[in-house]
């Protein structure tokens, strides 16, 4: 049994809050830390690649030949490979610089744009990590409000997806995290008064 957070959205959709090993998560897709030629890196990246075998770089250099580097923000799926999941959704999150060069933007949209190829997939669980705090340095204390406002905004959207699971790296990283969600709930007050949040273990 491991502790875990979860927020409850309404109508099914739930976000759950964990520290763990994305590769090892059952989830239908996991998100992948990518960068923009796909061939694998070190944190998160590196990781994935490694569980998943071959597979997933044979396809990620097809996605490349076809249509070149993928931009900050965009995401693509292909198979899992040997990872429990079935899919890997690769996405390239913004490198921080500031603040200043719409990095909140990019960032949100990696989440945006991963939930909507899992539904267009019509997966109905996903597995983020903490996507940008690594090597490119975006502050865990600012990029936790992005990550769960965006997924808190669009999850309730998706025609399949239910679960988003954000699987974090140490403690510091899920105490953020899991203070933004209790932030969320408070601000949205009684406009929101269907969110709630829980402690569980799983």
């Amino acid at each position: 049994m491991r502790d875990a957070v979860r927020l409850s959205l309404g109508e099914g959709s739930t976000i759950l809050f964990m520290v763990g090993d994305i590769t090892k998560q059952d989830t239908d897709a996991i998100v992948n830390a990518a960068n923009s030629s796909l061939m694998g890196g070190g944190g998160v990246d590196g990781a994935i690649h490694r569980a998943g075998g071959a597979a997933i770089l044979d396809a990620c250099k097809q996605i490349v030949a076809e249509r070149g580097p993928l931009p900050a923000g965009q995401a693509v799926s292909t198979t899992g490979g040997k990872l429990p999941a079935g899919f890997v959704i690769h996405t390239v999150g913004p490198v921080w610089h500031g603040g200043s060069q719409q990095e909140p933007q990019a960032l949100a949209s990696c989440y945006r744009e991963s939930l909507r190829v899992a539904d267009q997939l019509q997966l109905v669980s996903v597995a983020f990590p903490s996507i940008s705090t690594g090597v490119y340095g975006y502050p865990v204390t600012k990029a936790a409000p992005v990550a769960v406002g965006t997924c808190a905004e669009n999850l309730p959207q998706c025609r399949r997806v239910r679960e988003v699971r954000f699987i974090l790296f140490d403690e510091q990283t899920f105490d953020a995290y899991v203070g933004a969600a209790e932030k969320l709930l408070h601000e949205t007050g009684q406009a929101k008064s269907r969110y709630s949040i829980e402690k569980i273990q799983i």
